[in-house]
């Protein structure tokens, strides 16, 4: 019975002791900051552009990932306007159309500068505007979850 007591205890010590050691290293990795940061996308700027009348108009923001980990914009909503989706310019023949989107990558430790010609949010029966207001808006990331801000209404160059 001692024997098998002794036996019991040398085998459980081995994969205990295995994955202590396995325990230890990864604190030590993920203390050196070798395991990464998550996914962090803030909003360096937001223009919304002054619609003409009551047409829709575009939204254009410079999106900053400082983690260490690509995330994706997949969604995005303008409360007092009619609706926004995610855009993108693509021409064909010397014509330009637009396309809508259902997500944009925002890669780890990159910027992406959303513009008229590449990827945009369109928002479609806006509020009324003028150059200076401002218009809230939520984005919604997969892995940095909801982003709440207010872009600025601009005149279309600017």
């Amino acid at each position: 019975m001692k024997n098998s007591l002794i036996s019991a205890a040398r085998a459980a010590l081995v994969p205990a002791a295995a994955g202590a050691l396995a325990l230890a290293g990864l604190t030590a990795w993920a203390a050196s900051g070798a395991a990464g940061r998550p996914a962090s996308v803030t909003v360096e700027e937001a223009r919304v552009l002054v619609p003409f009348g009551s047409d829709d108009t575009a939204a254009l923001l410079r999106l900053r990932n400082s983690g260490d980990v690509d995330d994706e914009l997949i969604g995005v909503d303008v409360p007092t306007a009619g609706g926004a989706m995610l855009s993108r310019t693509v021409v064909r023949n010397g014509a330009g159309t637009m396309r809508m989107v259902h997500s944009v990558p925002v890669p780890a430790r990159r910027t992406l500068v959303m513009s008229p010609h590449t990827v945009d949010v369109m928002v479609y029966r806006p509020p009324a505007l003028r150059v200076g207001d401002r218009l809230p808006y939520v984005l919604r990331f997969r892995e940095s979850g909801t982003v709440r801000g207010e872009a600025v209404v601009v005149r279309p160059g600017n």
